[in-house]
């Protein structure tokens, strides 16, 4: 296998396919139902039972959901009414994120004991790259298993992990034999398993882009196949470069250890344009919940909040506000994401996407000493 340190390849000219990079062995290590799971191993009485971090039965959102609640179709950043209606016997949790980081920690320091090369995507998942490790395995499947062991006996939780050449690929492979499963994604399989998936289950992919597709007759990796890069690239900009690679298994992206992070967010595309104000409202504090239960999870504290707001004819605005420190609690963030908002009515178009973005961060230790300070 290659160089796990290679110098990522120069962009191709236009017209020309991605290059192809040398082969890696990467591990995808993905927590089962993280939240919930903590919580049903600290407390007895929850195991068996629907558990929802987040919220409450009368408002808020679900930060995570236990695979008992995920049964009745209750899944992460759904409305907690939502959630209640469709498991009735539903558990809300208040969310302790000082012990999900803290358990992290410690799933990070077992990644450590077999490579350097971690890149973190949340408290509970993670690229590993695994080419060259330090026990010196030679089989990325025996490291994974490994790694899932020593997770269970130190934390007393469960991991699926996915294990290919590339991220993209490792990915999906995570979510084949979830929870407490591992699967493989070979060289020789990639292209052919990329192609027989559904455009849909591509990561980075959204419902919005993948209509997208649908309208030009792309459903399946293999539809995407048959399109050359000029085509993607019209029809989607920057990101057909990157669709035309995924859809013959390539992504030459690296493994890249620890980056801080400038900004969280999240979007939504509507499949009916929204006018009325009210729903607007309730659809932004749905995406604001989203935000600040990540940001929470990341021990991050955020001063600036910023509203995007596409309408029916794709032009798009912003509203931004920063604050002198840190927001304190997610009902003043949703507060004032919802005041920008606001400023946005009366629409003359409908609006077809709403966004949310926390930034200007500070380490949530750092935030409570400057909360601290200013007390005095």
């Amino acid at each position: 296998m290659g160089d796990t340190n290679a110098t990522p390849h120069p962009a191709p000219p236009p017209g020309q396919a991605p290059p192809v990079a040398p082969l890696r062995k990467i591990i995808h290590v993905d927590m089962d139902a993280f939240y919930a799971s903590v919580e049903q191993r600290d407390d007895p009485a929850l195991r068996g039972r629907p558990v929802a971090v987040g919220g409450s039965a009368a408002r808020g959102v679900v930060a995570a959901a236990s695979y008992e609640a995920r049964a009745y179709g209750v899944r992460s950043a759904m409305p907690s009414v939502t959630a209640k209606r469709r498991c009735p016997d539903l558990v809300f949790v208040r969310p302790r994120f000082e012990v999900y980081r803290a358990v992290s920690n410690q799933i990070r320091a077992i990644f450590a004991e077999f490579t350097d090369l971690i890149e973190p995507l949340s408290l509970d998942e993670a690229y590993l790259d695994v080419t060259t490790n330090k026990p010196g395995i030679a089989v990325a499947t025996e490291v994974a298993q490994r790694i899932r062991a020593r997770i269970r006996d130190e934390t007393g939780l469960t991991a699926s992990a996915g294990v290919s050449y590339n991220k993209f690929l490792a990915k999906l492979a995570s979510d084949l034999k979830k929870p407490d499963g591992q699967a493989v994604i070979t060289p020789a399989r990639g292209p052919a398993f990329v192609q027989a998936l559904p455009v849909a289950r591509f990561h980075g992919i959204g419902p919005a882009t993948a209509a997208r597709m649908e309208a030009l007759g792309i459903r399946t990796g293999a539809d995407l196949a048959t399109h050359d890069l000029a085509f993607l690239t019209r029809h989607f900009g920057k990101a057909g470069r990157w669709y035309h690679g995924i859809a013959q298994g390539i992504d030459n992206r690296p493994v890249q250890p620890d980056r801080p992070r400038k900004s969280l967010g999240t979007e939504d595309t509507f499949d009916t344009d929204i006018t009325d104000p009210t729903m607007a409202q309730a659809e932004l504090a749905l995406l604001a919940g989203k935000v600040w239960a990540q940001a929470g999870a990341r021990g991050l504290r955020g001063r600036t909040v910023t509203v995007k707001v596409k309408f029916a004819d794709f032009r798009i605005i912003t509203r931004r506000r920063t604050l002198p420190a840190p927001f304190e609690s997610e009902d003043s963030f949703r507060a004032l994401a919802g005041a920008l908002l606001a400023s946005v009515f009366p629409v003359a178009l409908g609006i077809r996407l709403l966004g949310v973005t926390l930034s200007g961060f500070e380490p949530e230790d750092t935030a409570q000493a400057n909360r601290q300070l200013s007390l005095w």
